[in-house]
């Protein structure tokens, strides 16, 4: 496989490397880039964090589940190359004026963090070093740093948009569209297919599996694609977490904020939601949300196509309704007004994995309830709705009473089990509070956004 890309300004070309070695060693071991730090090797503390740019614009990423093969035809920028002829990049000089660098071992990840929001004008800073742990618990220098940076410009070499590499377009394993990515996968059905790699990189970091032969998505444009139509919201497979986050603002807010809790920042700019539905996890936050929004899943393998309610694609634990060389292409959900409700309960606000998550799309007319999709995660051994709940609601009085009654029924809906996030008793008493919840606040009583457990 030959990469192409941009370093630090410098165009480069591998030629027979290993597509699948971490973007975070390559730099440290074959470039002596060593500003880029390996604190977890998982992707959740921000110490190996680059900036990627591509036709999207530029991006905070972690380098440590960052695979060669995903840099084709993109820029990568390192902490050493953030100043500029004229000195220091305004970040790096706050950074120092402020006192935000205690041990230093995550100042570089921070300063790269910092240097792409400056970029990009996001003045957001709680949430964009959500992804970045000092364990020196420093923050508010940090803070104080990139408010003041956000006031001076950017060095030239930064805020120029880089002239990005010619890709080659010949390598089947690095298909440039949805029809190269069908047939890779009929000729590599068994293939790992590596779009953001936010979870397959920790099978190669932690786990040490061999993931070859994969294919690359990087360059499949069209799974990138969103359209907006007066019937329903098209997704391509290959849109990322934060970007379906932007789409849902206007649109579902409950759903959006909860995506700002989907990992951190540098994350969510390279997972899609493809590979969080393909993924298959009991407690992916994508699943119960666009499950109670009525959505579809857009399957393909070669020329066929099919398409299928997105709660039918989960069929076990581990187990989803996909063939061979078969592979996401799209989810779809009908235009709605926005009466969707979304909880996520964890023990830590930022950067955490749902111990229980509820989506509740009820409608109510009169005072009654006419419709009704709840759907949980982290409740059974996929995500799953609650039809006794939603039977019990639905032609019921909208009153607490009946909220209250229905509640009891989620003990019909799920068995959940006991691990090392919650009970089972405690993950049933949530899920119906959260039912609660919903109500009292479709009543507009005030509650906290916050579900943080001690």
């Amino acid at each position: 496989m030959t990469i192409t890309f941009l370093l630090n300004g410098e165009s480069v070309t591998l030629r027979d490397v290993d597509p699948t070695q971490s973007t975070l060693n390559w730099l440290r071991e074959n470039r002596g880039l060593t500003g880029t730090k390996e604190g977890c090797n998982e992707g959740d503390c921000g110490a190996c964090t680059v900036m990627v740019r591509d036709a999207g614009g530029a991006k905070a990423v972690n380098a440590c589940i960052l695979f060669l093969g995903q840099l084709d035809g993109k820029s990568v920028t390192t902490v050493e190359a953030l100043a500029g002829d004229d000195g220091l990049h305004p970040v790096q000089t706050a950074l120092i004026e402020e006192h935000g660098s205690q041990c230093g071992f995550c100042t570089p990840g921070i300063a790269v963090s910092l240097a792409t929001a400056h970029l990009n004008g996001d003045m957001a800073h709680d949430d964009v070093l959500a992804g970045n742990l000092c364990r020196c618990t420093g923050y508010a220098p940090i803070v104080r740093a990139a408010e003041k940076a956000s006031k001076l410009p950017a060095p030239a070499g930064i805020t120029q948009a880089p002239d990005l590499p010619e890709v080659d377009g010949h390598d089947p394993m690095q298909p440039k569209d949805s029809d190269g990515l069908a047939q890779a996968l009929m000729e590599h059905p068994h293939a790992t297919l590596v779009a953001g790699a936010t979870d397959v990189g920790l099978w190669t970091t932690k786990a040490l599996r061999d993931i070859r032969p994969a294919i690359f998505l990087g360059g499949v444009s069209d799974l990138k694609q969103v359209e907006v139509t007066d019937a329903q919201i098209h997704i391509g497979a290959g849109v990322s977490i934060e970007d379906l986050r932007q789409l849902m603002l206007g649109r579902h807010p409950h759903f959006a904020e909860m995506l700002r809790r989907f990992a951190s920042l540098q994350v969510r700019n390279v997972a899609t939601i493809g590979g969080n539905i393909a993924n298959g996890s009991p407690i992916g936050d994508g699943p119960p949300p666009l499950i109670a929004l009525g959505a579809t899943l857009h399957l393909r393998r070669g020329d066929i196509r099919r398409q299928i309610a997105l709660e039918d694609f989960f069929i076990d634990y581990g187990k989803q309704d996909r063939q061979a060389g078969e592979f996401v292409e799209a989810i779809s959900i009908p235009r709605q007004a926005d009466q969707l409700r979304v909880y996520k309960l964890s023990k830590r606000f930022d950067q955490d994995i749902s111990a229980v998550l509820g989506a509740f799309n009820i409608g109510v007319e009169d005072d009654k309830v006419t419709t009704a999709r709840i759907a949980f995660g982290g409740m059974a051994g996929t995500p799953k709705r609650a039809t006794h709940v939603e039977a019990s609601l639905i032609g019921q009085p909208w009153t607490l009473e009946t909220v209250q009654s229905a509640a009891k029924e989620f003990a019909k809906d799920y068995e959940p089990l006991t691990d090392m996030r919650a009970s089972a008793d405690y993950r049933l008493k949530a899920c119906q509070n959260m039912l609660i919840r919903c109500y009292h606040e479709d009543q507009g009583t005030a509650s906290s956004v916050l579900e943080v457990t001690s």
